[in-house]
């Protein structure tokens, strides 16, 4: 293996240093081309955080030299071959998504990069600094080495507030008593438009409507020290306008809670809560719209405030454009506080609407088929932001290949009535005050849904929840639903589906438990909404019990058998999981996304195994993706080995226990392309061992040396966030395969992912 590696890297700097040459003939006769530039910095004192200084003092290096790929310069290439008379369409294409202009000697201003560093010294307190350059040069190319020459710095010893008029000024001085800027701090012209910035938002806090951070301006003096020291004094511009420097108080709130531009003229005043809701005729209720909204008359001027009542009116789902305007009333009446009217227009959308999803669905036992759900809303239902949706649904299924087995095709119709309550709907009122992010959201559901499994069975199945969804603040979101009802009923079933049930008892039982009503909650920390941030993570914690209500009111049917409620076998289950996520964000739209999930469900009481629809699986686009969906697992089990069990031809792989980690690396390739190298691994089991199983499927202590493992590529087509996943996949860790024999990377038997989104 070394032999090969070392005649790769000696072919590579064959071919690079070819490469490179090859540049220098393009190189005009009397040009050099400009390959960057180095910083030396001389100092007579320690400087605090130098490495700091170095990077900004780094930034003003201009120009920037030609990129370099393996001691090439590919774009530079490019951009010569496509100066040819007839440069042909691939050098085309390829100089405009590579091409770069050629960066000479003659381009680099010296002088001027010296003056912005001196700049850059001044800014931070190295006064009377000094920078010169040198050029390295050899025939073809040229590097210049700037010096810079950095005294020792000079330092606050105090910092004051120069007289202003009232009230502004008792304002301002108790902000500059609270200031980061302290004693010994070095001359930092950036903290101290940090510092502007700091005072101009508090004092817009507390009312200051018209001030601006241009007003204020520092003045060092240095005439009480000898010792490079200098004492710091904030004062206000001359000239600044009076209504800038005195507060606002809000005199009315209008509200215009069905506002279009093209209809503006409002008749109708309702006056509720100290506020002027202006509408034709009730389009919004008042008593439901006014908890949105924080502002209220008298109140000072905060534009904290005014984004708060914003983010919570826009959360209603019933206005597509939220709109806060501020009128200044005349103040000649008074010299130390100025009024405003705030008019809060709200553009409502569309009261009804319609949409369709085609969807195509691929499962781990071959079937695929299409499936269409059309989806009417209805917004503002009853006048108090309430939205209605009635979705139906229809799939249908067909497996591809296996030869003629029963169940080889499917039909599924849906219905699922909604009705959502931005609100909180409870027989105990709560302060709308205790909710300060947001207003939590009412939801309420019944569904339907029919399945015809061909020559095996006739199931119908229906689910009601109850439940409430807030914010708590700009990351964190609650769920629960204390009411979590559902009912499955197998309404026909063939001799064969019989006999399938049979053979694995497992299977029986969680179809044997046909009602489950529990509670659920879900949190979630989700800093993936910031996309700007280097650092991102992902929490989400999901809680499912089911049966302990309902036990109470059970109905014992006599010893190790089953209570039933209404003549119904009911389910008594806990499961918990947790999602964790962390996105490293770097260079130019590139990620190192990491993830890591647990899962446990446990059946007591009532039931001696989860329902099959609440159980683990492991495998398919947003899991291990070397593996089909539902296919990997549970332990070591292999079903090609297991010549008695019929059922796993139509029943996927589940159990009580999922753990999974994934790590990928995303980066751009062309516009919307993006691509993608990834690594899964991961596997379910069952806390008690399945007959079926033979044992390999209970978790044990080796569960790591059991994880399915696999690596990848992938490419997604990414469109304003729309995001359409292709992801190829092989094994490298095979749990099913004996001992010794896990590990086998099978490039030849890849599986090809496609779905919506990206995994995690």
């Amino acid at each position: 293996m070394k032999f090969y590696l070392k005649y790769l890297f000696f072919f590579l700097f064959i071919f690079g240093s070819f490469y490179s040459c090859s540049i220098a003939k393009y190189i005009p006769e009397n040009e050099r081309l400009y390959t960057g530039a180095d910083l030396t910095i001389v100092s007579d004192s320690v400087i605090n955080n130098e490495a700091g200084l170095r990077t900004e003092l780094e930034t003003v290096l201009l120009p920037e030299p030609n990129s370099k790929f393996l001691g090439m310069y590919p774009g530079l290439y490019y951009y010569y071959k496509n100066q040819k008379e007839k440069p042909g369409f691939i050098n085309r294409w390829l100089y405009k998504k590579l091409g770069e202009k050629p960066v000479y000697q003659s381009d680099v201003e010296t002088f001027e990069i010296q003056d912005l560093l001196i700049n850059r010294l001044e800014n931070r307190g190295f006064f009377y600094s000094a920078a010169s350059s040198e050029f390295i040069e050899s025939e073809k190319r040229a590097s210049v080495i700037y010096t810079v020459k950095v005294p020792k710095p000079y330092r606050m010893e105090t910092y004051q507030l120069d007289s202003l008029p009232a009230p502004i000024h008792k304002e301002i001085d108790s902000l500059v008593k609270e200031s980061p800027l302290s004693k010994g701090m070095r001359f930092d012209l950036n903290k101290m438009k940090l510092e502007r910035l700091r005072i101009d938002a508090n004092l817009k806090q507390i009312g200051y409507y018209n001030f601006n951070e241009s007003f204020l301006i520092f003045e060092a003096d240095t005439n009480r020290y000898d010792n490079k020291s200098f004492d710091l004094f904030l004062k206000l511009k001359n000239a600044v306008p009076k209504k800038s420097i005195i507060p606002y108080r809000i005199s009315k709130v209008n509200v215009y809670p069905n506002y279009e531009t093209a209809d503006s003229i409002q008749t109708d005043i309702i006056r509720y809560n100290d506020k002027n809701f202006i509408q034709k005729e009730v389009f919004f209720k008042p008593k439901h719209l006014d908890p949105f909204i924080k502002l209220r008359e008298g109140q000072l001027y905060n534009p904290e405030t005014s984004r708060n009542t914003a983010r919570r009116l826009s959360t209603i789902g019933a206005y597509k454009y939220v709109n806060i305007q501020y009128r200044e009333i005349d103040t000649s009446a008074t010299d130390s506080l100025g009024l405003l009217e705030a008019n809060i227009y709200l553009s409502p959308l569309n009261k009804r609407a319609f949409s369709a999803e085609l969807q195509v669905v691929t499962k781990s036992n071959s079937f695929t088929g299409p499936a269409l759900a059309l989806t009417y809303s209805n917004r503002n239902v009853f006048g108090g932001g309430e939205t209605y949706n009635t979705t139906a649904k229809i799939g249908y299924e067909a497996q591809i290949g296996g030869g003629n087995q029963s169940g080889d095709s499917s039909l599924e119709l849906g219905l699922k009535n909604e009705l959502i309550f931005p609100r909180v709907i409870f027989p105990v009122k709560i302060n709308d005050d205790f909710f300060k992010y947001s207003i939590p959201k009412t939801k309420t559901s019944v569904s339907l849904d029919f399945q015809d499994r061909r020559k095996l069975y006739t199931l119908i199945s229906g689910t009601a929840l109850f439940g409430y969804i807030w914010d708590a603040n700009r990351y964190v979101t609650h769920q629960i639903n204390p009411i979590s009802v559902s009912y499955t009923d197998l309404m026909k079933t063939t001799p064969e589906f019989e006999d399938i049930l049979d053979e694995n008892p497992f299977l029986k039982r969680s179809f044997e438990q046909q009602f489950i009503s529990g509670l659920t909650y879900s949190f979630t920390y989700n800093e993936m909404v910031d996309k700007q941030k280097t650092h991102q993570k992902y929490l989400n914690f999901t809680l499912d019990v089911a049966g302990n209500s309902i036990s109470l009111l059970g109905k014992d049917q006599g010893p190790d058998v089953p209570k039933t409620f209404l003549g119904m076998e009911y389910a008594q289950y806990a499961k918990a999981d947790v999602d964790l996520s962390y996105h490293y964000n770097f260079g130019k739209e590139q990620t190192i996304a990491a993830r890591l999930f647990a899962g446990y469900g446990l059946a007591y009481g009532n039931s001696d195994v989860i329902p099959f629809v609440k159980q683990y699986y492991a495998g398919g686009p947003y899991s291990v993706r070397a593996f089909r969906i539902r296919s990997l697992g549970p332990g070591t089990y292999n079903v090609e080995e297991d010549t008695n069990n019929t059922s796993d031809s139509y029943f996927d792989k589940t159990g009580n226990i999922r753990l999974e980690a994934n790590l990928e690396y995303r980066f751009p390739i062309v516009s919307f392309l993006k691509g993608a190298v990834f690594a899964d691994a991961g596997n379910i089991w069952n806390s008690k061992e399945n007959p079926v199983f033979d044992g390999k499927d209970k978790f044990s202590k080796d569960f790591i040396s059991e994880l399915g493992m696999g690596a990848g590529v992938g490419l997604r087509v990414d469109i304003q966030s729309f995001v359409i996943r292709f992801d190829l996949a092989a094994p490298f860790h095979d749990p099913s395969q004996e001992k010794g024999k896990r590990y086998n990377f099978d490039v030849s038997n890849p599986i090809l992912n496609f779905a919506i989104g990206y995994p995690f």
